[in-house]
């Protein structure tokens, strides 16, 4: 039997928390060790585990798998989270590459200077209301099925679903006018294994706070 998958990055969100929420909804139990210090990514690096030098980076079924897509793909297939013909994963790739576009601001809000947190958050809020939120409520609404691709779970409700929690911390009220979306947020945190997730104790990370913030930066500056 395979062991458990070994996640590696530091003990935060960045770009690792979407591939821990995927694992999660899958069932999948996994471990994690945390790089903790610049001489821990350095060994990482230099006993040749990161193709590109850079993590995460997922051991899984044999292989040390680096960038996150490709990382994402793999579990997704796996674990029966991608569609079950081409068109249906061309649209979860599509819904999935448009999230990582908000994402990727999102993710950058606790490492941007001081004096830009402002002006971030208020691009954060305007794309989510005016440009991706409308798109991701419509494709419900135009099929009117439970879940984004098919009438099934897929990795692009459990990217969305983990981005809508995310958003919501930096605006509680962000989702005030998308009733499909917060019905969707509900269904899939309700699902058995992502209930167990998004409780207290779980291997879900908290939003970075200045402290985790400057640990992080030890690492990689």
């Amino acid at each position: 039997m395979a062991g458990k998958p070994v996640l590696h990055y530091f003990d935060g969100r960045g770009r690792m928390e979407p591939v821990r929420w995927l694992l999660a909804a899958a069932g999948v139990e996994f471990e994690e060790e945390y790089l903790k210090t610049r001489d821990d990514l350095a060994k990482l690096r230099n006993d040749g585990s990161l193709m590109f030098q850079q993590v995460p980076m997922v051991e899984i079924d044999g292989m040390k798998l680096v960038q996150t897509r490709a990382i994402l793909n793999y579990i997704a297939s796996k674990y029966n989270l991608y569609g079950k013909d081409m068109k249906e994963r061309a649209l979860i790739d599509m819904y999935t590459e448009g999230l990582m576009d908000l994402d990727e601001i999102v993710l950058h809000q606790p490492y941007v200077p001081q004096e830009e947190k402002e002006a971030n958050l208020a691009k954060i809020k305007d794309k989510a209301r005016n440009r991706y939120f409308p798109a991701y409520e419509k494709v419900l609404k135009s099929h009117g099925q439970d879940y984004l691709v098919g009438n099934k779970l897929s990795r692009a409700d459990v990217f969305l679903v983990q981005l809508l929690y995310h958003v919501e911390e930096l605006d509680p009220s962000i989702m005030a006018n998308f009733p499909l979306l917060k019905a969707l947020r509900t269904r899939v945190s309700n699902l058995p294994t992502v209930k167990k997730f998004l409780q207290p104790g779980s291997q879900r990370k908290p939003f970075e706070d200045e402290k985790r913030v400057e640990s992080v930066m030890k690492i990689f500056s």
